[in-house]
């Protein structure tokens, strides 16, 4: 069996200046790494500007029949659109044969609000807002590369590969809205 030899020299010995100097280093060496990394901690959180925006309240009573209200949602614009009954006739009698990115009517709105149409306002080809009211099909028309929508927002000629995209809401009331 092998003995444990202890150095009678250091027993009972108080700390000397070196190992105040080595416990000090190492203790800066540590406030040094983490001074370091929390900035790069701290930029990987959402910007405030952001979680203010995460989700939007809108009357939708500010909104008259016809007419299209453009709001800013995550920094991008929607459009809340009030339409008319020839308006959703026309987007429900297309037929799905006819649409580039096939899509009901029905499925871009809420059962029961038909008559209002809530989507962000940017072309799916290269990020453009169109225009209502320019294209051949009574929707919107993007006068960057000419993508047209119908009524309900839908491509209909173009480049634009897709639909406009509906964001996620729900209704809070009859009249009010929340986007997000």
């Amino acid at each position: 069996m092998a003995e444990t030899v202890v150095n009678p020299n250091l027993e009972g010995q108080e700390p000397t200046r070196r190992d105040f100097i080595h416990i000090a280093a190492g203790a800066a060496a540590v406030g040094g790494a983490a001074m370091f990394a929390w900035p790069l901690i701290d930029q990987m959180n959402p910007a405030a500007d952001t979680l203010a925006l995460a989700s939007i309240e809108f009357d939708l009573t500010k909104v008259t029949e016809g007419q299209q209200v453009t709001i800013k949602w995550r920094g991008k614009p929607v459009f809340v659109r009030y339409r008319t009954p020839a308006e959703i006739e026309a987007a429900r009698k297309t037929p799905l044969s006819d649409l580039k990115d096939p899509q009901k009517d029905e499925d871009r709105v809420k059962p029961g609000h038909e008559q209002f149409l809530i989507l962000v306002g940017t072309c799916t080809h290269l990020g453009c807002v169109p225009t209502f009211g320019a294209g051949e099909y009574g929707g919107w028309f993007c006068p960057c590369h000419g993508s047209v929508y119908d009524t309900s927002g839908r491509i209909r000629k173009g480049p634009a590969p897709k639909n406009l995209a509906v964001p996620d809401y729900a209704y809070l009331t009859d009249t009010r809205v929340k986007i997000g």
